[in-house]
């Protein structure tokens, strides 16, 4: 079944494709940072990390995985626009 189409109010525009990018960016990165703490807190957990080590540990790994998933959430969006 087709979607109707919304008209548009005057003046209102598309987003461009860098604006796209930024956002496929963070939803990638949100992501990325959850995986990486769900994998970083078992893999810490596991290697037997406690206090400090433990949080320094899986820290690193959501940024790590934040930034590389919302890498390439970016440039999948920007292969689509």
């Amino acid at each position: 079944m087709p979607v109707a189409a919304v008209p548009q109010h005057r003046g209102a525009q598309q987003p461009s494709c860098f604006d796209r990018m930024k956002l496929g960016f963070g939803i990638g990165f949100c992501v990325g940072m959850a995986s990486g703490a769900l994998f970083g807190g078992f893999g810490a957990l596991r290697a037997g990390f406690r206090g400090r080590e433990l949080i320094q540990h899986v820290g690193k790994t959501m940024i790590q995985g934040g930034g590389t998933f919302g890498t390439f959430m970016a440039i999948g969006t920007g292969i689509r626009c």
